[in-house]
């Protein structure tokens, strides 16, 4: 099963909408929120802990396109 680990305090991040595109990515997924302490990186980039590998990128729709890539090797 994946896991998902995102941050709801971070300002890159959005979780109203990254969580609903995770969902879709695997409904099965485990979906943690909560701090991650990637402070530095998300305040200007979003990131996705993925099955423990951090996973970071530019916009929201780079950052679902890595994450697909991750899940499906």
């Amino acid at each position: 099963m994946n896991q998902f680990r995102v941050c709801d305090k971070c300002k890159a991040t959005n979780i109203k909408t990254l969580v609903p595109r995770l969902k879709e990515l695997d409904s099965e997924a485990e979906i943690i929120i909560g701090c991650q302490n990637f402070c530095g990186i998300g305040a200007k980039k979003s990131f996705v802990i993925c099955n423990h590998v951090p996973i970071v990128a530019e916009n929201e729709d780079e950052l679902i396109d890595k994450v697909k890539q991750a899940i499906e090797k």
